[in-house]
């Protein structure tokens, strides 16, 4: 087992600094708190856009991390997340003028600090797998934002290199650790609505080719960096917005960075049925391609046992089983029993799921945090709740369903080898093209 911290008080101090020379001193609730410096688990924080931002001020406040460095490619955003650290760092000890978070323009040169145990990767997609897996072989510990990556091959690598190098990998699938999607599992899992005979899986569409028009470069930003693996093209703000923006970038719709809707809120929803149904180490058999050409929904998936999972628009899940149907999205869930409305809401379906599951009935991983799941993991080295196989697969089904929409073909799926079978699909559309020396292999 890995020791707890390397992070020492004696780097505590040196990566703090004072206004004056006098003797430095930390106060007193520092070293009388329940988590000392010493026994903290020193984080880097690798793409400081929106969804790091807001995973580094959950970090922040958890008393057993400290936030020591933090990587982007663009200089107004390290900037702004490095003096976040120092801001709250600066409040929280009482000491001015903190200096104790680096920045970095590439992230071989974080990986490359042995005194960081763990990273959280919230780049685009086209870069999580080639940087999780350089993490690894670093011997970091990595919660890697969802979708996990751009192609089955590369989920797959992804696993091989966690379990070679041993780390403990929480996928950024956080709905796994909202109480109404494990309620909702629960409840389908131990046969609260029946057998399931069919699932609605409402997400948004399939990404498209880039096709946006070349724009003035951004000062402070390495754009070839930015693409890494991708294609080269010309600088567009749609895909990094210029400085530090609010929103969540449309490089995601995208096929060159990301999956569209069906990869975004698939790798949440797609998540959710693949744990309702007790997939979470396979997948589906057979992928059935929409009716219309220019579809955005309306792909359908079999799996072994029959159960049909059907890409529909709007958000959310909708578990139909012989004796009722589920619903459940962030903040609710509807149960119907014949044909009656039984629960409409987290509280009344875990008054329900007490009523009608048995005694011997099956309990799933409980985690009420995601970081805090991780975090805790950590030290026990165990798998946390999303681990890296459970982001592989899900984001699998992600991909089957996107190559159903690019090459309307039905598609035959062996989920234990991951490959297409009965004379079905073609092994290239399992990876994508990558530029050197970024290929993930």
């Amino acid at each position: 087992m890995k020791p707890a911290k390397k992070f020492t008080r004696r780097h505590f101090l040196q990566t703090t600094s004072t206004l004056a020379a006098a003797p430095f001193i930390l106060p007193s609730r520092i070293w009388a708190a329940e988590t000392k410096p010493n026994d903290r688990l020193a984080l880097g924080f690798i793409g400081m856009g929106t969804q790091n931002r807001g995973l580094l001020g959950g970090f922040l406040r958890k008393a057993e991390t400290q936030a020591v460095a933090v990587c982007d490619v663009d200089a107004n955003r390290r900037d702004a997340a490095r003096k976040t650290v120092e801001e709250f760092y600066a409040k929280q000890t009482g000491i001015g003028g903190y200096k104790g978070c680096a920045t970095y323009r590439d992230f071989r040169e974080l990986l490359a600090r042995r005194d960081i145990d763990a990273v959280v990767i919230a780049t685009p997609d086209h870069w999580h797998a080639y940087i999780a897996i350089a993490a690894a072989k670093a011997r970091k510990d990595i919660y890697c934002e969802k979708p996990l990556c751009q192609s089955i091959h590369e989920a797959r690598a992804m696993v091989n290199a966690v379990r070679k190098y041993g780390r403990v990998f929480q996928t950024g699938s956080m709905q796994r650790s909202s109480k109404e999607f494990r309620i909702a599992c629960e409840l389908v899992r131990n046969g609260g609505i029946g057998k399931i005979t069919s699932v609605e899986v409402a997400v948004g569409g399939p990404a498209v080719p880039c096709d946006l028009p070349a724009e003035t470069a951004e000062p402070g930003l390495d754009w070839n960096l930015w693409l890494g693996p991708a294609p080269a093209r010309p600088y567009n703000s749609t895909l990094s917005p210029r400085g530090v923006h609010k929103h969540f970038p449309a490089w995601r719709n995208y096929r060159e960075y990301g999956g569209g809707g069906v990869t975004d809120w698939g790798a949440h929803h797609f998540d959710i049925a693949q744990w309702g149904l007790g997939m979470d180490s396979s997948g589906p058999v057979e992928i059935f391609p929409a009716d219309e050409p220019n579809a955005q929904s309306g792909v359908r998936l079999i799996y072994a046992n029959s159960v049909e999972v059907v890409h529909k628009p709007d958000n959310g899940v909708t578990f139909h089983g012989a004796n009722g149907k589920l619903f459940v999205n962030r903040g609710k869930i509807q149960v119907w029993l014949g044909g009656d409305l039984k629960a409409d809401s987290p509280a009344k379906a875990e008054a329900l799921a007490g009523e009608i599951l048995p005694a011997i009935a099956t309990h799933l991983y409980k985690s009420d945090d995601h970081k805090s799941d991780w975090l805790a993991c950590i030290r026990s080295r165990q798998k946390p709740i999303c681990d890296v196989e459970v982001g592989a697969r899900t984001v699998s089904v992600c991909h089957l369903v996107n190559l159903a929409y690019y090459h309307r073909q039905r598609l035959k799926w062996d989920p234990v080898n991951e490959q297409f079978t009965g004379g079905t699909g073609n092994r290239q559309w399992l990876d994508v093209p990558q530029r050197d020396p970024w290929r993930v292999g």
